[in-house]
């Protein structure tokens, strides 16, 4: 049977459109391209090396992210928060991450608890991570909190937590975490929380993942002078 020349024309468009989507995300999560940063067709075409058509189809992905915003008149940026809603949602994050590592410790299987362990175990080979430099969790199952709050088995948490604004906290998350020493700080403060959740001390989890969270929060507002925040 012969193969249809258009299919697989959509297919590599497909593929180029996905490596584009990883690249272009990736760079935007650790600040390559800053926060509030204009972006343009032609530039992005130019600095991956691909045509219009996937680079468009990667920025729609994007926006859905909410990492891309279009302004009318103005462009397309990379979204920012003003530094006073990214406290907001630090706070909101201490409260309901608490209450998802509590329901995690009284929820999750064996096994799920094991893969929390197994994943730690993936980040401390990181090479930015060893050097205490950096802390960078790609999303979904590989990101720490996006498990823990899965874990919890409480579906009106996971609509809260893992909505609209995931991918756009975790850039800021990845982008405080470089501070000096914060890295290998945030590391143990993960595996104190599985600790707790392997002991099933839902008490304990709450505590430390609220604890953790509050010393990510006291980090930015130290740090933010220098971010991208809109004014």
């Amino acid at each position: 049977m012969a193969s249809d020349p258009h299919r697989l024309s959509e297919d590599t468009t497909r593929t180029l459109a996905e490596r584009v989507f990883a690249r272009l995300q990736d760079d935007i999560v650790r600040g390559v391209i800053a926060p509030g940063s204009k972006v343009s067709e032609t530039g992005l075409a130019g600095r991956y090396g691909v045509s219009r058509g996937p680079l468009r189809e990667a920025i729609r992905r994007l926006e859905s992210r909410k990492l891309l915003e279009r302004e009318v008149h103005v462009g397309t940026r990379v979204a920012s928060l003003s530094f006073a809603d990214l406290i907001e949602i630090y706070h909101v994050r201490e409260a309901l991450e608490g209450m998802a590592a509590r329901l995690a410790a009284e929820n999750m299987s064996a096994a799920e608890v094991a893969g929390l362990t197994d994943l730690l175990g993936q980040h401390e080979q990181q090479q930015d991570l060893r050097e205490d430099t950096a802390y960078f969790q790609r999303e979904g199952d590989l990101d720490f909190h996006y498990r823990i709050i899965q874990g919890s088995h409480n579906g009106t948490l996971i609509r809260m937590l893992i909505g609209e604004l995931y991918h756009l906290v975790r850039m800021y998350r990845y982008q405080f975490s470089t501070t000096s020493n914060r890295p290998q700080k945030a590391l143990n403060e993960h595996r104190r929380i599985v600790e707790a959740i392997e002991a099933r001390d839902g008490e304990m989890a709450e505590l430390l993942m609220r604890r953790h969270i509050s010393r990510a929060r006291e980090n930015i507002e130290q740090q933010a002078g220098g971010a991208g925040f809109k004014s």
